[in-house]
C-alpha cells in the first residue's frame, strides 16, 4: 500500500532536515536522500551517534558504507536505494525537493517525488516555492509550513575591509574567491575557503577553521547555500550573477535567499548585503529576501524511467519520451545523454552494444558524473576508455590500467589548482570502484582510492592554509621544536601564551589547546603547557583546598564549579548517598595539592548531602542503630535504597503485614503512607529533589541525561526521555509523558475520596478540581487513572456528564467500595441476627489503601 506524501516546506534555518532525521530514527528503518555528499556524511554521522555504527549506512556515488545490520541510510539522491532486503523502507525522505526544478539534476529528484515511497511514512522537505506544484502533481495530503527560527535583515553595501567578523563573502568563480581570500589575509590575518570543487574532507577542514574562530572570514561560492551550517552572522555578496554552464545570468531571488539564509543559525538573527563593488539590491529584492517571498515553481524536470535496452537506438528513443503530464517537462540534453549519443555512434563500439546487457552497461558508464569539469569532449573520451575496458573479454577494468591511473595522481606537490584537479580525477575512479561488477576485488580498490583522496584532501587543505591564512601558527611550531626558550605565561583570564602567541586557555583545572597549538607535536605541546600551567594549577588547587562553602556549586550535569568553571564531577561511590568526586583536569598539579583539593570537594559534597537530605539520613541512622525493628526496619531500609519514595504496589505485602507501632515509628521519621506512594514529603522540596536526581544519575554507569524537574511545576508534560525510576527519585510519578509530583497524587486521592461520597459502591465522577490539580484534559486524566488501577464504569453522555470510574478488581468479585464497619463479629448491633459477611476489598486497590489510612 502506497503511503500518503507529507511535506515540510520553508526557508533556510527552519529545522527541516533535523525534523526528517528525527522522524526517520523513530522508525525501525529508513532512508533519506540528500543533494550533496557532504550533507549525506553529516546525517550519517548523526545516525552513528544516536544508533551506532553498525546500524548506519552511507551511500553516495563515491562512498558506500553498508554494514550487514544497517537500518538507517543517508544517501545522495542519485545513489539512494528505496528498498531494504527487498521491501520498501518504513520511512523515506527527500531533502531540498525544490531541486526538481534544476535543469541538470531535477529529473532525479522528480523521479523520487513521483515514485519513491516509504511503507509507513514519506516526507519531502524543501522551499515553500514547491507548495502549489506538490499539491497538483502528488496530491500531498499534509503540507507543513515551517517558519525560520531567526530573522534575516538587509544591511546594505560595505567595503571588504569593513565587513563584520563572522562574515561569509560569496563569489562565483575560483579566481574571485582566491583574490578576495588574499585580500582578507592581508587585512584580517586569514580566511577559510569553500568551493564546490573541494572534496568533503577539505571542505570540512576549511569550515572548521572558521567554526573554531581561527579565522573570522569565509570566502565561498554558492556551494555554501546547501549543506554547510556554520556560525555565520553576515553574508556579503561580491557578485549577484554567475555563469551556469550555458550563459551568464543574474541569480534568482530564491537562489539569493538560499545563500543569504546561511546567516543567523537557529535563534540567532542574521544579516546580508553586498561588497566588493557588487550592485546593491533594490528595495523590492530586499523585501523578498527578508520575507522569503519567491516565485512558485511551476514545472519540474522529468525523464522517462521505463527504458528500452533492446539496442542503443531504442534506449535513446525511450529517453526522449515526452512526459505526457501537465507540470512536467522533459530534461534537456543532459550530459549522460550527450555521452550516450557520442559513444553509441562509434563504429568500434557497435559490436559491444548488440545485446541488451551491452546497452545497459553502456548506459551505466554514461552516468559516471563529470567530476573533472574539463569539457564534454574530454569526458566522452574518458568514459569511452572505461567502456572499452568493461567490454573486453575480462568484462572488468584491468587492474594494471586502474593502478596506473591512480599512481599518476599520487602526487601531493603543486598548488591549489593542481591538487584540486587530481582530486577530481580520483573521485571519478572512486566512483568506478564502487561498482562491484566493474572491478575485481572492489574493496581493495575502494580503499586505495579513498586513501589517495584523503591524502590529496589534506594536501589541498595545507595549501589553502599556507596561501590564505596567516602563518603565525607555523612560526610558533618551528620556534618551539627548534628548542627556543618558550616564554610561557598564564594571564588572569586563563589565556595561555607562548612567545606572545595564544596557544589555548586554562578552564578551571583543564588546558584547552587553541588553534595556534593544533600543529604542535604532542610532546612539545605537553612540555610547553607544563612549564606554563603547573604553577597556576598548583595555585588553583591550593585555593580549592580551602574554598568556602559558597564558593562551590553543583550544576545540573553533575559537575562541581569553582570560580565559574567546572573542576570536578560526581561519580559512583559505595551507594548513591555516598558519591565520590573526580577532578576534571589538574594532572599537572602536585600530588599533595591534588589530594587536598579532592578531600575538600568530598567534604563539601558530604556537607550538601547532610544539609539537604537530613530527613533521609535521619531514617538511615535509625535503621543502622536498630531503633526500627521488624518489618518497619525492612521497609525503612527499602526506602533508603529507593532514595525516599516507593510506589505502594511494590511493597504491598510488607504494608499488609506492617503493624501500627511500626507505622508510627516510620511516621516519626518523616515517612508518609500515601494512597499511591510511601514517601518522605521533606524530600520533595526543590533542593533535596534536585540533589537526589544528581546523586541517582552519578550512581549509574551510563550516559543517560540527568532528569531535573522543572522548577515550580508540580504537574507538566515533558518531551525529554525520562525513566519512571528517575522521575520517582526526583519526587514525581511518570504517566507516559506527563509528570505529576507525588504529593499532588495524594491530593488527587483526597479528591477521589470526596467525590465517592456522591456515588455508591466506591464509584466517583472526575471533576474540574481534579483536572485543575493535574493541569490536564479529561483524556489525560483517564490515562492517569488507568495507571493508578482504576477503570471506567460508565461513559460520558452527550451532555458531557455521567462518566464514572471505579477501582479495578483483580481476582475478586463483588461490589466495589469499602464495607461498612461492624461492632460485632458477623452480627448486627442490638440483635442476635447474623449479618452478611463483610465484603473484602482488593488489597492492591487504592481504596484498600484509603481504608488502611483510617
Amino acid at each position: 500500500m502506497e503511503t500518503e506524501l507529507k511535506a515540510a516546506l520553508g526557508p533556510t534555518n527552519t529545522g527541516k532536515t533535523y525534523l526528517a532525521v528525527t522522524r526517520m530514527l523513530a522508525h525501525t528503518d529508513g532512508v533519506i536522500g540528500l543533494p550533496l555528499r557532504l550533507l549525506a556524511r553529516e546525517v550519517y554521522d548523526r545516525i552513528v551517534r544516536e544508533k551506532g555504527v553498525e546500524a548506519a549506512a552511507l551511500v553516495t556515488g563515491e562512498e558506500r558504507i553498508i554494514p550487514k545490520t544497517a537500518r538507517w541510510f543517508a544517501c545522495t539522491a542519485e545513489a539512494m536505494p528505496t528498498q531494504l532486503h527487498g521491501k520498501p523502507f518504513r520511512f523515506l525522505a527527500i531533502d531540498e525537493v525544490q531541486l526538481c526544478a534544476d535543469p541538470e539534476r531535477g529529473h532525479v529528484f522528480t523521479n523520487h517525488l513521483l515514485h519513491s515511497r516509504g511503507a509507513d511514512e514519506t516526507l519531502v522537505m524543501g522551499a515553500a516555492t514547491m507548495r502549489d506544484v506538490l499539491g497538483g502533481l502528488t496530491a500531498a495530503d499534509q503540507i507543513e509550513p515551517r517558519e525560520r527560527f531567526s530573522s534575516l535583515t538587509h544591511t546594505g553595501a560595505a567595503k571588504l575591509s569593513r565587513l563584520p567578523r563572522r562574515s561569509a563573502i560569496i563569489a562565483f568563480s575560483a579566481e574571485d574567491v582566491y583574490a578576495i581570500a588574499e585580500l582578507l589575509r592581508r587585512r584580517h590575518g586569514g580566511a577559510a575557503v569553500v568551493m564546490g570543487s573541494l572534496s568533503p574532507r577539505t571542505r570540512n577542514a576549511q569550515a572548521e577553521l572558521f567554526q573554531s574562530g581561527e579565522v573570522d572570514y569565509l570566502v565561498a561560492t554558492d556551494a555554501i547555500g546547501m549543506g554547510l551550517n556554520m556560525d555565520v552572522d553576515h553574508v556579503a555578496f561580491a557578485a549577484v550573477g554567475k555563469f551556469d554552464g550555458q550563459r551568464r545570468r543574474h541569480l534568482r531571488a530564491d537562489e539569493l535567499g538560499q545563500i543569504a539564509g546561511r546567516a543567523g543559525r537557529f535563534q540567532k538573527d542574521g544579516t546580508f548585503g553586498t561588497t566588493a563593488g557588487a550592485p546593491a539590491f533594490d528595495d523590492a529584492m530586499v523585501r523578498r529576501l527578508e520575507d522569503h517571498h519567491y516565485d512558485p515553481v511551476r514545472t519540474l524536470f522529468w525523464r522517462n524511467r521505463a527504458l528500452d535496452f533492446t539496442n542503443a537506438a531504442t534506449l535513446i528513443s525511450s529517453l526522449q519520451t515526452p512526459p505526457g503530464r501537465e507540470g512536467l517537462v522533459r530534461v534537456g540534453r543532459a550530459i549522460d545523454e550527450q555521452v550516450l549519443g557520442a559513444l553509441a555512434g562509434r563504429d568500434d563500439y557497435s559490436r559491444y552494444t548488440n545485446t541488451a546487457d551491452g546497452v545497459r552497461r553502456l548506459w551505466q558508464v554514461c552516468q559516471v558524473p563529470d567530476f573533472r569539469k574539463s569539457g564534454l569532449d574530454a569526458h566522452i573520451r574518458l568514459l569511452g576508455d572505461i567502456f572499452g575496458q568493461l567490454s573486453s573479454p575480462r568484462g572488468r577494468i584491468d587492474e594494471d590500467w586502474l593502478a596506473g591511473k591512480l599512481k599518476s595522481l599520487d602526487n601531493l606537490k603543486g598548488g591549489v589548482d593542481a591538487i584540486s584537479s587530481r582530486l577530481a580525477h580520483v573521485r571519478t575512479w572512486a566512483y568506478c570502484t564502487h561498482r562491484a561488477d566493474w572491478v575485481s576485488d572492489a574493496v581493495h580498490w575502494q580503499s586505495r582510492a579513498h586513501d589517495l583522496e584523503e591524502r590529496l584532501s589534506d594536501a589541498l587543505h595545507d595549501n589553502l592554509l599556507q596561501r590564505f591564512v596567516d602563518q603565525r601558527t607555523s612560526v610558533l611550531a618551528r620556534a618551539l621544536n627548534s628548542g627556543e626558550d618558550a616564554d610561557a605565561t598564564v594571564l588572569p583570564n586563563g589565556e595561555v601564551k607562548v612567545l606572545d602567541h595564544t596557544i589555548g586557555h586554562l578552564k578551571g583545572l583543564s588546558f584547552r589547546p587553541g588553534s595556534a597549538a593544533r600543529d604542535l607535536a604532542g610532546k612539545t605541546l605537553r612540555m610547553v603547557a607544563s612549564a606554563a600551567l603547573a604553577p597556576e594549577i598548583n595555585r588553583r588547587l591550593g585555593a580549592i583546598a580551602v574554598a568556602k562553602t559558597d564558593a562551590l556549586s553543583l550544576h545540573g550535569d553533575g559537575t562541581i564549579h569553582w570560580s565559574g568553571e567546572a573542576i570536578a564531577r560526581l561519580k559512583a561511590g559505595a551507594n548513591p548517598l555516598h558519591p565520590l568526586i573526580s577532578l576534571i583536569g589538574g594532572q599537572l598539579g602536585h600530588d599533595a595539592l591534588i589530594t587536598k583539593a579532592e578531600l575538600r570537594l568530598q567534604d563539601w559534597v558530604n556537607e550538601i548531602i547532610d544539609r539537604d537530605l537530613k530527613a533521609l539520613l535521619g531514617l538511615q541512622a535509625k535503621v543502622d542503630a536498630g531503633q526500627l525493628t521488624g518489618l518497619g526496619r525492612g521497609l525503612g531500609f527499602r526506602l533508603i535504597e529507593a532514595l525516599g519514595a516507593l510506589p505502594r504496589p511494590q511493597i504491598a505485602d510488607e504494608l499488609r503485614q506492617l503493624d501500627q507501632p511500626s507505622r508510627h515509628q516510620l511516621r516519626q521519621c518523616g515517612v508518609r503512607f500515601g494512597a499511591f506512594h510511601v514517601f518522605m514529603p521533606a524530600l520533595l522540596r526543590p533542593a533535596p529533589a534536585r540533589l537526589l536526581a544528581l546523586l541517582n544519575a552519578a550512581s549509574r554507569a551510563d550516559d543517560t541525561p540527568v532528569f531535573l524537574p522543572r522548577a515550580g511545576l508540580t504537574a507538566y508534560v515533558t518531551q525529554d526521555k525520562v525513566s519512571p525510576d528517575a522521575a520517582r527519585v526526583a519526587g514525581y510519578a511518570l504517566f507516559v509523558r506527563r509528570l505529576v509530583r507525588i504529593d499532588i497524587l495524594e491530593r488527587l486521592a483526597d479528591l477521589i475520596r470526596e467525590a465517592q461520597k456522591d456515588h455508591k459502591g466506591g464509584a466517583f465522577a472526575p471533576n474540574e478540581a481534579m483536572l485543575s490539580l493535574l493541569g490536564c484534559s479529561r483524556e489525560d486524566l483517564g490515562t492517569i487513572l488507568i495507571a493508578l488501577k482504576y477503570k471506567r464504569k460508565t461513559k460520558m453522555d452527550d451532555a458531557g456528564a455521567g462518566e464514572t470510574w471505579v477501582p479495578m478488581r483483580q481476582g475478586h468479585k463483588g461490589k466495589p467500595g469499602p464495607a461498612k464497619p461492624t461492632s460485632g463479629k458477623g452480627q448486627a448491633q442490638g440483635t442476635g441476627k447474623s449479618r452478611p459477611a463483610e465484603k473484602k476489598i482488593d488489597p492492591d486497590s487504592p481504596f484498600a489503601v484509603l481504608q488502611a489510612l483510617k
